[in-house]
């Protein structure tokens, strides 16, 4: 028989299933026996040997455990944990010292604006607190006067209401300068907004120069600070695969980023409406946040479900890895080995690997593949 050059390494097992094989003489004076044959078979999915003990089987073990589910999702922020920055107060923006993406500090000064409204709002506080003032004097007399019996009870009291009423006016003033951040004993036209909370500002909707305030046509949300300690991961999951889900799941979080790194976060919301184009529903899981997760990021994650599934399980010898693909080779009968294609799931204790699909528990499988290689590169 004309020997067939065979490919080195994995390529020839995944390729050369049917390669013709080469015979070696029995050697009479050594009593050595032939070693094993690989001869052509005509189908590319089997492979026939000499001798077949020479490469022990194994039987596939189960293996019981969660049932997962892998679904993509992109980070979101924490919609509880945005904070809107307005200034109560209209005007022109005249400074701004914070941008965009900043990490911000609580108190700490954001911008400045230029308001028409505090020169009237000074002005009422104080007329105010004249009136105030001129009030609680006209009181003061009308209780000295009716000590004296000069006036009757009914006009010390229209006195006093009238005093009432005065300071009400002038703590309603005061309470305006407050909101509007202006300090009542050092008023100026220039209101400073601050930042309400400490976080990172993922949104910014004013400029130099720009209208802003609650009544102009500028946005009255100047800048959005998000606390991102703590983030949202929103996935869309099939309608089929929400049985599969469930408030409070564990899932588990693998960044396209940071593939070396695995966060755990849970489920805290299922969406009740489905999109009635691609039929899946949001579901919404809360993570903390180290540091590296980021607004938009891709991620992938796996949900584990309460119910078990069973799996089969080979020892990791037994797998041939070869262009992205994976198969194992199990005895079919008369010097014959199949190659049959599986999906490898994670490595198991003891040098196991999981198999998801391909072959189920019990089925035999050649242990190592890589001991009928080095028996065919021989021939």
């Amino acid at each position: 028989m004309t020997k067939t050059s065979v490919f080195r390494g994995a390529c020839f097992l995944a390729a050369g299933l049917a390669l013709a094989g080469c015979k070696k003489n029995f050697d009479p004076a050594s009593g050595a026996a032939s070693p094993a044959q690989v001869v052509e078979t005509g189908n590319a999915g089997l492979v026939t040997v000499d001798h077949p003990d020479q490469y022990p089987t194994v039987a596939a073990s189960r293996v019981d455990e969660p049932d997962k589910l892998d679904v993509t999702g992109s980070v979101f922020p924490d919609v509880s944990r945005e904070i809107p920055v307005i200034s109560m107060a209209n005007g022109r923006v005249v400074d701004i010292r914070a941008r965009l993406d900043d990490n911000v500090k609580k108190g700490q000064l954001l911008f400045s604006v230029q308001s028409p409204d505090i020169a009237g709002a000074f002005n009422t506080y104080v007329k105010a607190a004249a009136d105030e003032q001129l009030a609680n004097k006209a009181y003061l007399r009308a209780q000295d006067l009716y000590e004296h019996g000069a006036i009757s009870q009914a006009m010390l009291e229209q006195a006093e209401d009238t005093e009432k009423d005065a300071k009400a006016d002038l703590n309603a003033a005061a309470e305006q300068l407050k909101i509007f951040g202006v300090d009542k004993d050092h008023p100026s036209p220039i209101v400073k907004v601050y930042a309400p909370t400490s976080g990172v500002i993922v949104s910014q909707n004013i400029t130099e120069s720009a209208a802003t305030g609650v009544a102009l046509s500028g946005t009255a949300t100047a800048f959005t600070i998000a606390d991102l300690s703590s983030v949202w991961i929103l996935c869309d999951v099939y309608e089929n695969d929400l049985p599969k889900v469930t408030l409070g799941q564990e899932a588990q979080i693998k960044l396209t980023a940071y593939p070396d790194r695995i966060l755990t976060g849970r489920v805290s919301d299922i969406g009740p409406v489905l999109d009635p184009t691609i039929r899946t529903a949001k579901v919404r899981i809360e993570v903390a946040n180290p540091g590296i997760l980021r607004l938009g990021m891709f991620v992938t994650t796996t949900l584990q479900s309460r119910t078990k599934v069973t799996h089969a399980s080979v020892p990791a010898s037994a797998i041939l890895h070869l262009h992205d693909r994976e198969w194992v080779f199990e005895p079919a009968g008369q010097g014959q080995f199949k190659r049959v294609e599986v999906t490898g799931g994670n490595m198991l204790p003891g040098g196991e690997q999981e198999i998801l699909s391909g072959i189920a528990p019990g089925q035999q499988v050649v242990k190592d593949v890589l001991n009928l290689q080095a028996t065919v590169e021989g021939q």
